[in-house]
């Protein structure tokens, strides 16, 4: 992992981040297979769309 992977999450888990983005955003940033589409929601498409394009700024629209 780089510093950017552990950096964002903390800042996402201390602001309070929807789980989903949060989780999204992680198996993003990690090149991982999406969750089954059943199970997908807009917090964790957003949060995985992020993660792929390395984006570690939009989050914030995701705080609860």
């Amino acid at each position: 992992m780089d510093q950017t992977y552990y950096d964002t999450v903390t800042k996402m888990e201390q602001a309070g981040v929807d789980e989903q983005y949060q989780i999204g955003w992680m198996e993003g940033y990690l090149r991982n297979p999406k969750v089954e589409e059943q199970r997908i929601t807009d917090a964790y498409e957003a949060g995985y769309e992020d993660g792929i394009n390395r984006v570690s700024d939009n989050f914030q629209s995701w705080v609860k």
